[in-house]
Parts: C-alpha cells; structure tokens; sequence
C-alpha cells in the first residue's frame, strides 16, 4: 500500500490533467461544439467575387499550362457559380490578357458543345467505420501532443531560475518596444495596418506573415518578411538576406524585394542566386522600401540594424534587424 502512495505522489499530475482535459475539450468541440459536416468542398461554396478571383487565377493558369483536361476540370469545379464569374471577368479584365480569355473561352466552348459530362464523384470506397476510427485516433494523437506542449510550458514557467532567453523572445521583446511612425504627423493618412517585425541572429525559422483587412473585416490580401539567403555554415544561421512580400488578392502577381546585407550585395555570386526572387536593395539604418500590387503598397522601414561579429566578412551578416512595415491603399495612377 505504501508502495502505490508513493508512486502515485510521483506522477506527473499536471500533465496527465492538462492531457485529459485536452481530450475532453476535443470531443466536445469535435462532436458537439462544431461537427465536421463535409470536406474538399469545391470552390462553388466560395462566395461570387472569390469564385471570380479562382476563375482569374484558373485563367493564368491556363496560359502558362495550356491542359485543356484541367482547364475543365477548374470550370466544373464552380458549378453553377461558373459562368457569371467568366461574364464578370470578360466585362472588367483587369491585368488578364484578352487572349487567354479567348482560350480559355475556346476550351469551355468545345467542352459545352460535346456535351462533356460532369467528372465522376468519389463517394469513398473506405468503410466509414475505418474512417471514423482513422479520425479519432488522429484526434487522440493530436490531443496528446497538445497536452505534453502543455506539459512542457508548465515546465518552462516553472524554471523560473534558469533565465534562459531565446532570440525569438528576444525579437518578441525588441519589437514590442520599438516606436512605431505616427505617419499622421507626418501629413500621410494612417495606414490600413501597421506591424513591427525583428529578426535576431538564432532564428532560423524567421518567417512572418499577417493578414490586410479592412475595418468590415473583408479580406484584402497578406504580408511578411522571411529569410532568403544565409551566408557560411554551422548553426546558427548566418542571415545575409531577408525577402519581403506583399501579396494582393486584386493582382496576380506577388510583389517581391530581397532586403541584402552590405557583403551580399556586393557579392555577384549572391546577387545571381537572389535576382530571380525579386528587385535587390541593400539594406541601411533607416532605409524605405516600397513594395505596390494593383489596390495596396507596402512602406518597409529599416528601424533598427546591427550587423553580426565573427569570422565571416564585415557586415554580411544579420546579429538583429527590425522592420516597420505599414500598409495603404494604392492610390489611382
């Protein structure tokens, strides 16, 4: 008896409890809270001017890769939703070339015109017992590994006299604390959103993006800034380069600028690796760069810059960077 006291004194109460509750938690969400009904739904489901936006994308893609078969395919895949949003489209082209309209208007003609069945459905072949089973295991996987990620912070808060720092952390706080441009004293209009983002030496996982939406919460496109090239070798990574995007649901393409380190830019080497992935600027404290799509721009300010010490050549690597990035409509040219 004493024996099972004693071990029961040993377990890991905490995580066992956060893990229960977990799976608690799971089940009622999953089969009562919010009940999975259906999956890979079609773009039929999407509303008119986002059908719109997949027929456009649908369109440039045929234009690249003339497949009559996936163009079809794309066609059907907006039921009845199709062919307004091809009106919509023929009426108001935007950045899409006449032509390829004319293509892909070809293709759908003839399809219609043979009379070209809808494709088949998959209805599942797999017993539903299987596919229930399948699921619920994943959900226990899943929940599990929640409760040890909760396990473990519990563990991390309880170090409190380890004062280990990690640079995410570290780049967390930075921006926190960094000033953010009041642009309406500056005479500008405030911007749509206004993000602060630092990148310190350690993180090689930098990749950050947030959403644009306007104050009714309608989508209007995403934003971010990542690692594009490191220099030398060993861990951590030595970040020479970082690549800021502005995507556009409004405009096909996703502008693209690579912010490079003062080596870098000077190095032919990097500078052909680079090229493709968009326009090269090399990076200065208090530096602008503008990024514009066809509705938004992207002001990206070079806040804070201090390069990395080592064996590696002067000022090619990234010890800590930050970036304000802010966000307008584009105004009509």
């Amino acid at each position: 008896m004493q024996f099972i006291v004693a071990f029961a004194k040993k377990l890991p109460i905490v995580p066992i409890g956060l893990f229960i509750l977990g799976i608690v938690i799971g089940l009622l969400f999953g089969y009562v809270i919010a009940p999975v009904e259906f999956v890979d739904a079609t773009p039929s489901y999407l509303r008119a001017d986002l059908q719109e936006d997949y027929l456009r994308m649908a369109i440039d893609s045929y234009r690249v890769n003339p497949d009559p078969n996936l163009a079809v395919q794309r066609w059907q895949n907006l039921g009845s939703g199709a062919q307004p949003a091809f009106d919509g489209i023929r009426a108001n082209p935007q950045t899409i070339d006449p032509a390829a309209i004319s293509a892909y208007d070809g293709v759908i003609r003839k399809f219609l015109e043979t009379g070209g069945g809808q494709p088949p459905v998959d209805t599942g072949s797999g017993s539903s017992l299987i596919k229930m089973i399948t699921l619920a295991v994943g959900a226990l996987v899943l929940l599990g590994v929640l409760g040890y990620g909760g396990w473990y912070l519990y563990r991390l808060l309880g170090k409190r006299g380890s004062g280990k720092v990690t640079s995410v952390m570290q780049a967390a706080e930075i921006s926190r604390h960094a000033e953010k441009t009041n642009f309406e004293q500056l005479g500008l209009a405030p911007p749509i959103t206004q993000t602060m983002t630092t990148y310190v030496l350690g993180d090689d996982l930098y990749d950050e993006s947030f959403s644009i939406d306007t104050q009714a919460g309608e989508f209007m496109g995403e934003y971010g800034v990542g690692v594009s090239e490191a220099i030398g070798v060993g861990e951590p990574k030595k970040v020479t380069a970082l690549e800021i995007w502005l995507f556009d649901k409004n405009d096909i393409k996703t502008a693209t600028k690579v912010i490079m380190s003062q080596h870098a830019f000077n190095d032919p080497g990097i500078r052909a690796r680079l090229e493709p992935k968009g326009e090269l600027v090399q990076v200065e404290p208090q530096a602008q760069i503008l990024l514009e799509t066809a509705t938004l721009q992207l002001l990206a300010t070079v806040v804070d810059l201090e390069y990395g010490k080592g064996p590696l050549p002067a000022d090619s690597h990234f010890e800590r960077i930050t970036l304000e990035l802010a966000i307008w409509p584009r105004q009509n040219q």
